[in-house]
């Protein structure tokens, strides 16, 4: 079991924001459990919160800037990428402004910031999407493309082409996470002349200079351009280095831009809520195909999740057939609704029905076009949790198994005879003076077909 990982300490940084100019401070915190990447505007009334979410992005031009109820974030990849790098899972991030400091234009700083905090594992499970099949997203307009195939581990693989002779067609690979921190983190940001001049006249780049930004001059630097940017940058001269890129700034890899790609996947990526396991292959990607990516996948996930069925031998002996089960229950047909146990733990059991066309309840239910009454399904996944629960005791057979409570029912398909339904009950807490609170689940056809929160108490018989 991979454990969840948090920050071990509080710790702050401060910089510019790369558009907004503005002075910020930004705070890492610990967080709990299953928590995510949050961050929270402390510079606002109430400071609210917005989580790392595909579904709050609301806008992608020169960054993934993310919106909920009116609250902005912008530019959240490098802070993101540099969490999913440092292999931390929940975190708090406060910032006093929209959008946390560039810093140098890449994720080094942050990573060494959460390096300093430290990082402790925590006391629950690391949720993975195991990639199963090659699921794509394409941009047609610009031939951006992203697909995810299945993997061991994590890797992700970043090939630019922008058409231009100085930077030309890069290629990087990181075959592992671990790999984020030496090989990718330190990769700075880039632009292109043409497009730096358009953001300096439109005002969209107020915290740039040299140290942040690789700038690829990608046509020749007119005179009035040439004093432009000595104004914009606080610079007495400027010029052009052999390799086609402004000065001030030696690349710290020939395929630097590629890897800057790479890293803003993985920040981009990160709003997916949750790990992957899957090679990602992203052709020319950014911040629109990366995000769009993200929503299709998370998207995927949430259905693969409820539609999830455990994977049980059915054909094995049981752990208890239909005679240790009645040992326990005091239900008698036709009113005991679970056959067998398949498995059982201190906090889970999966039991089984097999429903027949001779089930007393067809009689009288929609006996035209027979289906196995919603009510009852519950009743079969609280027998099921009663096992559970009366296991918990060393004579079962003297208790009886009271209903406290049913929360959020849902029926999503129906029980027809002939099928096979696997009832899942897991604790939502520790059984404490004979009550049990537990997610039941129960799926049929490779299906989820009911869920339910249930408490339950058991008592001796009088």
């Amino acid at each position: 079991m991979v454990k969840q990982k948090t920050i071990a300490s509080e710790i702050s940084l401060t910089g510019v924001g790369l558009h907004t100019g503005k002075e910020v401070k930004m705070t890492f915190k610990p967080a709990p459990v299953n928590n995510g990447y949050t961050f929270v505007r402390v510079d606002l009334e109430g400071s609210p919160i917005i989580e790392a979410d595909a579904n709050y992005v609301v806008n992608t031009q020169r960054g993934t800037n993310l919106e909920k109820l009116g609250v902005k974030i912008q530019t959240s990849e490098h802070v993101l990428a540099a969490f999913v790098g440092c292999d931390v899972d929940n975190v708090i991030i406060e910032l006093n402004e929209s959008e946390p400091p560039i810093m140098d234009g890449s994720s080094k700083y942050f990573v060494e910031a959460i390096e300093k905090a430290g990082v402790v594992e925590q006391d629950a499970e690391r949720k993975f999407y195991v990639v199963k099949e090659v699921i794509s997203f394409a941009d047609e307009t610009t031939g951006s493309e992203i697909i995810v195939m299945p993997a061991d581990d994590y890797q992700v693989t970043a090939m630019v082409d922008f058409g231009t002779k100085v930077l030309g067609t890069q290629n990087a690979t990181m075959k592992n996470i671990s790999e984020f921190k030496t090989e990718i983190a330190n990769s700075r940001t880039f632009s292109f002349l043409h497009e730096l001049e358009t953001l300096l006249d439109n005002g969209l780049i107020k915290g740039g200079d040299l140290n942040n930004a690789i700038v690829y001059v990608d046509k020749e630097i007119s005179p009035s351009t040439m004093e432009n940017l000595k104004v914009a940058f606080g610079k007495d001269s400027i010029s052009v280095k052999p390799n086609g890129i402004l000065d001030n700034l030696t690349l710290h890899y020939p395929n630097e831009a590629a890897r800057h790609k790479l890293l803003d996947v993985v920040g981009d990526l990160a709003l997916v809520g949750i790990r992957i396991k899957g090679k990602v292959i992203a052709n020319k990607p950014g911040h629109f195909v990366n995000t769009q990516f993200a929503k299709k996948l998370s998207k995927i996930i949430k259905i693969d999740q409820r539609n999830q069925i455990p994977v049980f031998d059915l054909h094995k002996e049981p752990l208890m057939d239909i005679t240790k089960i009645m040992a326990m229950l005091p239900h008698r047909p036709p009113f005991l609704l679970v056959d067998k146990i398949l498995e059982m733990s201190e906090s889970c059991v999966v039991g089984l029905k097999n429903v027949t066309m001779n089930e007393d309840f067809f009689v009288g239910h929609f006996p035209g076009a027979p289906v196995m009454p919603g009510v009852l399904i519950v009743e079969a996944m609280a027998q099921t949790g009663g096992i559970l629960i009366l296991s918990s005791v060393p004579d079962p057979e003297n208790y009886l198994t009271y209903f406290m409570k049913i929360d959020n029912v849902k029926f999503k398909h129906k029980v027809l005879p002939g099928d096979t339904l696997v009832f899942k009950c897991d604790l939502i807490s520790p059984i404490r003076r004979g009550i049990c609170h537990m997610q039941a689940s129960a799926y049929a056809n490779g299906k989820l077909v009911a869920e339910a929160e249930l408490m339950a108490q058991i008592a001796k018989k009088q």
